[in-house]
């Protein structure tokens, strides 16, 4: 048994929701992300799991991101899959990430999303020391990564979230273009819903872990 799992959904009572985004920051998509949260309102906010070497490219726009208020989380160096590295990959992976978000934006990561949703017990014992929450989603046959057309996005999100969902969508590799548009759709209908947007560690101060695997 892990000693961290992967948690894609939080107990709450409260109508909220963490829109999450993968592989930036990207100069193309993520700050067309950063528009639809900044319409959306001051309060609404979303978590960026960053890749270290995006990163390094695009230090500046990772600055943008926090500043604006959303959440950066550790989405390792290179994006390999952690169950095939060794134990001093893995810890390459995570720490050289861990420490260039602290270095850009001087606060570190508490949120962690496997690339694939893969890892194994040498991860999940190396992420929980490092004191990381391992975030999931609920709307995976969304498939945003495939670009299956904007419509196919919103109706298996729609589909698949209730209050304490995390949401996986992706800023980085490809054209996310259909991502990008469905996220306007999504905003949009959650917000006059009554929803609130927040991070996820705004998601975990709110609740207690529901579903996990």
């Amino acid at each position: 048994m892990f000693s961290t799992a992967l948690i894609h959904k939080f107990d709450t009572e409260e109508k909220v929701v963490a829109f999450t985004f993968d592989d930036g920051p990207n100069p193309v998509y993520t700050p067309q992300i950063l528009d639809i949260f900044r319409e959306a309102g001051a309060k609404a906010k979303a978590t960026f799991f960053m890749i270290g070497r995006q990163i390094e490219q695009h230090p500046e726009l990772a600055r943008t991101v926090h500043n604006q208020g959303h959440e950066i989380g550790n989405h390792t160096y290179t994006h390999p899959y952690l169950s095939k590295l060794s134990a001093e990959e893995c810890a390459e992976e995570i720490i050289r990430t861990e420490r260039l978000i602290q270095e850009i934006i001087g606060v570190k990561p508490l949120t962690f999303r496997p690339p694939y949703f893969d890892y194994n017990e040498q991860a999940a014992g190396l992420l929980g020391s490092r004191g990381y929450t391992l975030a999931g989603a609920v709307n995976g046959e969304a498939m945003d990564w495939e670009q299956p057309g904007v419509d196919h996005i919103v109706e298996k999100t729609r589909d698949s979230l209730s209050p304490g969902s995390v949401l996986l969508f992706h800023d980085g590799f490809g054209n996310r273009s259909h991502t990008v548009e469905a996220v306007r759709i999504l905003v949009a209908e959650l917000v006059a819903e009554g929803y609130r947007l927040v991070t996820v560690s705004e998601l975990i101060k709110l609740s207690s872990p529901a579903k996990e695997v």
